[in-house]
């Protein structure tokens, strides 16, 4: 048919942006007005031929250019044109496959030439005709599938050739617009009757997968609703013969574990009208879950009074001192406290607060309280919480609600009086889903903790025989009111003899459990284990002491499986730098000769006393003070007050030091390591005095102490962990504030008997032990220019 139109000649081209015609097809198609009226009026009542072409972009037909179309297209035959409503029908046949040139966009009208490109057969006839054969018995597979096919399938048993059934079929197919142009383009008869067959076979492994899938939605569909009007005619069965509760023993189940939780009245009303609601609901919405795990929890947690069990005290102490060494303060308060308990005899429960640095065993004194009381143990972490939420818990509105962690800890232990244990208090923060810290104030408050509010339970809780502990490392971050809410017991460090101690008869065991081992296999000297606590460890407590020790199991592990040793694997003080490598940590040791303007201090750190050197020294100048050694401010005070001291009593009696021509350097060493606090004004104080004057201070001498202007000695705190870091350091005499002698009683009895204490008030008593110095009060006397020191120095 296209050999009677000249192929050179101009034709009108009909984009195409959402369908592919392909050759073969007999169809009706809808144009837009311009289009159809361009046709209707060239040759009104005759057959003309038209090019259909696809668009690659531009799908809109806005600005349409030569680069928006694909080089392939159809010719078509338009039998007829019709107007419908404001738009043009065509009645048109697909006559064959061209490629078009020369195309041309003049005032929105799009015209081309082309050139025929017909297929190539290379199939032969026997196989074209089974190809055929086989399509048309996978297309009506695929219609017996389908309703209303029995038309379309009788067309398709017509047709004679594959490019009349592609053309045909095509356009029912659901492949993709770029599928289908590629289909146009293939002229290999052969590859496209292939590929048209993979698509087939595709639609219909698709279809079949749609229809089994509807068919098991429509059986459980089927199912759940015979399963619903079952229950409902059951329901109404059961209403007529009053015998609801008898017959549906799920439901008297859950009725009955509510008769027997012991609820309140009020919370017992508010459990049966939710199990009423959940009985008058279709078991598989969601409300009903929803009404079901709240009954659940209702149910599970202990309404009923906790059971009142003696509190013997001579059994917690051995607990607290079986499971723990030394913390002998802690643990009196801790006995105290259920002393107190046994004498009020009311089931009220407590509030402590434990706060001390990681690894001192704050939570494990929980357990070992729970243990002595014989109540069952709850821990809650409270570390990173940022919601309120996590403590009052969602309200049942939302999807995926549940209770607070204080709820889920009461529901875990069974009972109204557990140990609960709320680690890390002091690291909740505020956030966007509000304070936790201000949920915990109802907790925490023997007033308010009788009716605890959970936003999931709804219903007020007794929390007031729980023994709450609340644990920190820092009290600085905890809200004042949630502080004033608790008793507070302070855990210090370990010293290094408790750390031993600790090491040897806790550490090592667990160690070795762990690892397989036990005590016939390896086995630790006591100068090994003093040098891994002094030396490879700077904790308060003893956790990286214990991993110290595990690495040292895993070495000897690997050597007795290889029978590389023998046993006992002695693990000498000697071997310590194979096992663990260099020495992580360096105390300062007392100095033998100190020259003058040296000083020796004491410092409290969170990992125990240091050893701290005052160095002074003077230079050339303009009365200058320069404070090195990263100092905090209240420490750059206390150098500027020694200093004033300085001036005020001692250098009005000499002539040998002028201070308007001297500038004075004082520097603290482990320049990298930041120094604040009051207690250095001691040791500054003399270190100045030392430089002054040029006498030496003893190097076995160390002292600390807050001063004053007026020349006091106040008290400082940390005296325990400042003793013990000098004993280490090799000291021999402290000198220390009066008002902390009362502090001694803290400190262990054998490092007392090898230690002398000084006791100061003042900075005379501070300038006689130190430098022999008798400095007397002095005589203060007013005159028109002020007032003058008398007395010099002996």
């Amino acid at each position: 048919m296209s050999d009677q139109v000249n192929p050179s000649a101009r034709m009108m081209v009909l984009p195409f942006s959402d369908t592919v015609l392909l050759p073969g097809l007999r169809t009706k198609i809808n144009v837009k007005h311009a289009f159809g009226q361009s046709l209707a009026q060239d040759n009104p009542g005759e057959k003309q031929r038209i090019i259909g072409l696809g668009l690659k972009r531009n799908f809109q037909e806005n600005d349409l250019g030569a680069e928006d179309f694909y080089k392939v297209g159809v010719l078509i035959e338009v039998n007829a044109v019709n107007r419908v409503n404001r738009t043009y029908q065509l009645n048109v046949n697909v006559l064959e496959r061209v490629a078009v040139n020369s195309l041309e966009v003049e005032k929105g009208k799009v015209s081309a030439c082309y050139e025929p490109l017909p297929d190539i057969d290379n199939i032969e006839e026997k196989d074209q005709a089974d190809m055929l054969r086989y399509m048309k018995s996978v297309t009506r597979d695929m219609g017996e599938h389908i309703s209303g096919s029995e038309p379309y399938l009788k067309i398709i048993e017509q047709f004679q050739h594959i490019n009349e059934l592609i053309g045909y079929v095509g356009q029912f197919l659901n492949i993709s617009i770029s599928e289908k142009q590629e289909l146009l383009e293939m002229r290999s008869l052969r590859d496209k009757g292939l590929k048209f067959l993979d698509h087939l076979i595709q639609r219909k492994e698709s279809i079949k997968l749609q229809i089994e899938m509807a068919k098991k939605f429509s059986e459980s569909s089927n199912k759940h609703y015979r399963q619903t009007l079952l229950r409902e005619q059951m329901k109404a069965i059961q209403d007529e013969l009053n015998e609801d509760e008898g017959v549906r023993s799920g439901k008297k189940d859950l009725r009955q574990q509510i008769e027997d939780a012991q609820m309140p009245d009020d919370v017992l009303e508010v459990a049966l009208e939710e199990l009423e609601k959940l009985e008058s609901q279709n078991p598989q919405s969601s409300d009903a879950h929803v009404s079901r795990n709240y009954l659940n929890l209702l149910v599970a947690l202990p309404w009923k009074p906790g059971e009142k069990k003696e509190i013997k005290l001579e059994k917690a102490r051995k607990v607290l001192d079986n499971q723990h060494y030394g913390l002998k303060k802690v643990k009196d308060r801790i006995i105290q406290h259920l002393a107190v308990l046994k004498l009020k005899q009311n089931g009220k429960g407590s509030i402590l607060l434990l706060v001390g640095p990681p690894g001192t065993g704050k939570t494990s004194l929980g357990r070992s309280i729970a243990e002595a009381l014989d109540r069952k143990y709850v821990r809650i972490s409270l570390g990173g919480v940022r919601d309120e939420a996590e403590i009052r818990g969602h309200r049942r509105t939302y999807v995926g609600a549940l209770p607070g962690r204080i709820i889920q800890g009461m529901k875990k232990a069974g009972e109204r009086n557990p140990v609960f244990v709320l680690d890390e208090v002091d690291k909740v923060m505020p956030g966007y889903g509000g304070d936790p810290a201000s949920a915990l104030l109802e907790v925490f408050d023997p007033e308010q903790n009788n009716s605890f509010s959970d936003h999931y339970l709804e219903v007020p809780y007794d929390l007031s025989e729980v023994f709450f502990i609340a644990t920190a490392n820092s009290m600085e971050s905890i809200p004042k009111p949630l502080l004033d809410r608790m008793e507070t017991i302070q855990i210090s460090g370990y010293t290094d003899t408790e750390k031993f101690h600790i090491g040897k008869n806790h550490l090592i065991q667990s160690v070795l459990e762990d690892h397989g081992l036990d005590d016939t296999q390896l086995q630790f000297t006591d100068d090994a284990m003093s040098e891994i606590i002094n030396l490879y460890t700077r904790e308060a407590g003893v956790r990286e002491l214990k991993r110290k020790i595990a690495t040292i199991a895993r070495v000897a592990s690997e050597k007795i499986v290889e029978e590389s040793v023998t046993l006992p694997y002695l693990v000498t003080e000697e071997m310590l730098f194979d096992l663990l490598g260099a020495k992580l940590v360096r105390h300062d040791v007392a100095q033998a000769n100190n020259p003058p303007g040296v000083a020796s201090g004491l410092a409290w750190t969170p990992v125990g006393g240091e050893l701290l050197f005052i160095e002074c020294t003077h230079m050339p100048g303009k009365g200058q003070l320069n404070l090195t050694g990263q100092l905090g401010d209240v420490m750059k005070e206390s150098a500027e007050i020694s200093l004033s001291l300085i001036r005020s009593r001692l250098a009005p009696g000499s002539t040998l030091f002028k201070f308007d021509e001297k500038d004075i350097h004082i520097h603290v060493p482990s320049g990298a390591v930041q120094k604040d606090g009051p207690s250095a004004g001691v040791a500054i104080f003399s270190a100045l005095a030392s430089l002054f004057t040029g006498r030496v201070i003893d190097g076995a001498l160390a002292m600390t102490g807050e001063i004053t202007l007026r020349g006091m000695v106040l008290p400082v705190g940390g005296i325990k962990e400042k003793i013990i870091a000098a004993h280490r350091a090799g000291i021999k005499k402290v000198v220390l504030p009066l008002e902390n002698e009362k502090d001694l009683a803290d400190v262990p009895d054998e490092i007392k008997e090898e230690l002398s204490f000084v006791f100061a008030e003042t900075i005379e008593d501070i300038l006689r032990e130190a430098l022999s110095i008798e400095l007397p009060k002095p005589e203060v006397l007013f005159a028109a220019n002020g007032f003058q020191v008398e007395k010099q120095l002996h």
